[in-house]
């Protein structure tokens, strides 16, 4: 897919970037580039592919479950400005 300037003056119109007219060919030249990166990923047949969780096929080491910080609750309650019943008080940011 190629793009002309004026869509990406729109595309940074839209995104609230302030682009400088000397570099908008560089930039119409770098996003076309992209999309059609993105044009040949899409035509790659991926479907019956299965997902991996490693490139290398190995599986992960995983550490054991143990507690290892001493509890800590009532120094950092001591910094908070407002507690009640042993939680921090915070203002209402949802209204």
């Amino acid at each position: 897919m190629s793009l002309d300037e004026t869509q990406v003056n729109n595309i940074a119109q839209l995104a609230r970037i302030e682009i400088n007219p000397a570099d908008i060919r560089q930039y119409t030249r770098d996003l076309s580039n992209i999309l059609s990166m993105v044009d040949q990923l899409q035509k790659i047949g991926a479907e019956n592919i299965q997902p991996l969780s490693n490139p290398l096929e190995q599986t992960q080491r995983l550490r054991p479950d143990q507690v290892t910080e001493s509890n800590q609750r009532e120094k950092f309650l001591q910094n908070a400005p407002l507690i009640e019943d042993g939680l921090f008080l915070v203002p209402k940011v949802i209204e």
